[in-house]
Formats: C-alpha cells, sequence, structure tokens
C-alpha cells in the first residue's frame, strides 16, 4: 500500500465532507495498479501514490475537494466537467488521461457513477441518436463553432482528422498533406473516375484528389459553414468546375460512384445507422468499386463498457456519435457485401495530432476569447483535445485507413 493511502485517514482540513473525502481520496489511490500519481491538495499539501506496476506518472490538483466527490458519483462526465469548472487541474493533462486508461478496468468500476447519473447521461445520448434531424442538429452543434475558431489552430489546410507523421521532422501540415495523399493512393484512381466525399470538412481533400488527379468529385455535408468555405476554396483553385459540393444527408444520395472517401465521418453515424451506412457504400459504388475511410476505433475490451454508459466526447463534444472495434467494421462490411482488403493504423499520428493542435489552441486563447467563448468552453476544450490524446497514447483508442470494395 502506498503511503497516500496509509495517510489518507490523516488528511488535514479535507472540506466540509472530510469523511467522505479522505475514503473518496483512498478509494482513488487504491484503483490505479499500474504508474504513479501526485496528488496536491486543496491545502498545497502534496500526497504520491506509486503503484505496484509500472506505467505513466501524473500529477492531479484539487483545487476544491468536490472534484473527488464529482468523479466517484458522476463518474467520467462529471469529472469532466469539475476540469470545466476549474475543480482540478494538471501540468500535463495528457498524461493525467493516458494513466487513467491504462488503469481503465479497476478505476471504471471504482468512479462509474451512480445509477441517476449514469440513466441521465444514456438519455442525453439517446435523444442526441443521429436520424436525420438529429445529425444535422449534432453536426451543427460541433461544426458551426465558426471557421474562424478552427483556423485559428488547426493547419494551414483546415484538416479535422488525424495525420500521418513519418518521423520526428515531420510538420503538421505535411502530416495532414501525407494522410490525404495515402487515402488518395489507397483509392487507386482510374482516369475521369466519379469520386463520392461523405463529410467534406473545409474542403481540404477535395482539394487535394482534385489537384492531383482528373476525377470528378461530389461531396457532402451537414454543415452550412463548411460547404461554404469548401465551394469558396475549390472556386478559388479553379478546381469548381470537376465539384459538385452539397448540404445533403449521406443517406439521401442516389447517383453511384466509381470510388468513395470519407475521412472521420463514420464516428458521428451512431451504432443504430451503422449497418445503413455501410449498406450505403455498397449501394451507392459501381461494381467493381472503392471505397476508403479513415475511422477511430476503440478496443475490444473496452466496448461494452463504453456503449453502455456515454463518454464526456459523447456528452460534450460530438453528440450522438459512437467508436466501432475493429472486428465491428470488418462485419459491418461483410454484411453489405464488401470486401475489406486492406487496414493500416496509426493511433501514434494521432495522438501527436493532438498534442500538436492542443499546443497551437493554447497559443490563441486570446483569439478564442475575443471569439466570444467563455473560460469553460475553452477548458472543456482543452480537456477534449487531452482526453484524446491520452486514449491514443495508452492504446484505448486507435485510428486507420480501411479499405473496402464492391464486387465487379
Amino acid at each position: 500500500m502506498s503511503d497516500a493511502v496509509q495517510d489518507a485517514a490523516a488528511l488535514p482540513d479535507a472540506g466540509r465532507y472530510g469523511r467522505l473525502h479522505r475514503a473518496l481520496f483512498a478509494r482513488l489511490c487504491a484503483s490505479l495498479h499500474h504508474g504513479a500519481l501526485t496528488i496536491t491538495t486543496p491545502d498545497g499539501r502534496q500526497w504520491h501514490h506509486r503503484a505496484a506496476l509500472p506505467g505513466p506518472e501524473a500529477a492531479l490538483n484539487l483545487h476544491r475537494w468536490r472534484a473527488l466527490s464529482r468523479l466517484f458519483f458522476g463518474g467520467d462526465v462529471a469529472f469532466a466537467e469539475a476540469y470545466g469548472d476549474g475543480d482540478w487541474s494538471s501540468p500535463d493533462l495528457a498524461t493525467l488521461v493516458e494513466l487513467a486508461a491504462v488503469n481503465g478496468e479497476t478505476l471504471d468500476t471504482a468512479a462509474r457513477g451512480n445509477l441517476a447519473a449514469r440513466l441521465w447521461n444514456r438519455l442525453l445520448h439517446a435523444l442526441r441518436a443521429n436520424n436525420r434531424s438529429g445529425s444535422r442538429r449534432n453536426i451543427i452543434a460541433h461544426y458551426d463553432l465558426g471557421n474562424e475558431f478552427f483556423a485559428s489552430w488547426l493547419d494551414a489546410g483546415m484538416s479535422y482528422s488525424s495525420g500521418i507523421y513519418r518521423d520526428a521532422d515531420t510538420t503538421l501540415d505535411e502530416a495532414q498533406t501525407a494522410k490525404q495523399d495515402r487515402a488518395i493512393a489507397l483509392l487507386e484512381l482510374g482516369g475521369g473516375d466519379s469520386v463520392l466525399e461523405i463529410g467534406i470538412g473545409w474542403g481540404g481533400l477535395a482539394e487535394r484528389l482534385l489537384t492531383t488527379s482528373d476525377a470528378r468529385l461530389t461531396g457532402v455535408t451537414l454543415s452550412p459553414s463548411q460547404l461554404g468555405h469548401a465551394k469558396a476554396r475549390l472556386e478559388k483553385g479553379g478546381l469548381a468546375p470537376r465539384a459538385d459540393l452539397r448540404l445533403q444527408d449521406y443517406r439521401d444520395v442516389t447517383e453511384r460512384f466509381d470510388r468513395i472517401v470519407s475521412i472521420e465521418m463514420f464516428e458521428a453515424v451512431g451504432e443504430a445507422y451503422w449497418p445503413a451506412y455501410f449498406q450505403m457504400l455498397h449501394d451507392r459504388l459501381l461494381r467493381g468499386g472503392t471505397a476508403v475511410i479513415q475511422v477511430i476505433t476503440i478496443e475490444d475490451r473496452r466496448f461494452d463498457t463504453y456503449r453502455r454508459q456515454p463518454d464526456f466526447i459523447q456528452r460534450h463534444i460530438f453528440p450522438g456519435g459512437m467508436l466501432p472495434t475493429v472486428g465491428i467494421l470488418h462485419r459491418q462490411a461483410a454484411t453489405a457485401g464488401l470486401v475489406l482488403d486492406h487496414e493500416e493504423r496509426f493511433g501514434h499520428s494521432y495522438a501527436r495530432t493532438l498534442a500538436e493542435w492542443h499546443e497551437r489552441f493554447l497559443a490563441v486563447l486570446p483569439e478564442v476569447t475575443r471569439l466570444g467563448l467563455d473560460e469553460r468552453f475553452q477548458r472543456l476544450w482543452r480537456y477534449y483535445l487531452a482526453y484524446c490524446e491520452g486514449g491514443f497514447r495508452a492504446g484505448a483508442i486507435d485510428v486507420g485507413l480501411y479499405r473496402l470494395r464492391r464486387a465487379g
């Protein structure tokens, strides 16, 4: 047993509910079997817990004792909200999340939240289902924060998905171009191919594909602000004559295409619509056609718990979304009559992409404030970036490119 657990009963002023907070403090330390955690309590004292097994070494600064009760009674979502409210902080958020992820099984059991909190989160998640009206509402809630906001901290091409880093010297811009080029290469474009892009973002992949090939592209999005930016981008580059960009749900596309590409859109589809998504890929591809999708996945062993209990990302960042496992992608593809014949994963690159986004976000906080986004929003956004980075670093989540074929 660590010194922190042994001394927990003797904690000095532990707030109004001292006995409860001391018990929760001990419970937190006891749930860590890997790594080390240094906790600074609201009175300024430090407590150190080193687990029996190696792992990340992180720090947690408690500014208010209620952060512990919010964690243990409200779970993951409430603890994130406590960060947004300034109840706690960390000098390295991503490492703290990584520590939590590698201790996932024991920490999830200890801090899963009470029944009322779990049911409330499930209800909110269910109310944000990605039917046609829900999808548009959910997308607008996230992406229509404004083009100026995203442009202030994304790369120059405004790619809001993982890049692919080739080496330590690769820049963020280079990593995003490498990702686009790899997706295009996997499409194996022929002369004058018709391509459908599902979820065009701000037009970065469309611009790259049209610049490097003679393909004709149809792109769909549910975000008015992204559509306007992407159209202007292609007009400026003289590429608009070969592009048809639409404000349209992917389920309402009726044409067939030689190729389909979709970068990190599947995560927003929602579990109930996974079969329809893969069937759409099959039905919208011409015979012998190819689809390439970039998808974030979650570890098999974490999926059931994740599926039952919506997390911080689903509650505050991407309402209605759900990550699949790699196995689910294979099964859904096969059921729809598609052959998944190639996959390559690069979660380490996403961890680095997120770290760079976080650094750039911190550098433009005055600009974010000027845009009318308050301190709580900024703190929750920082938590979101670190939460994802820590998950990729721990291997709890991954990202990959997957190629699917429709038989000729």
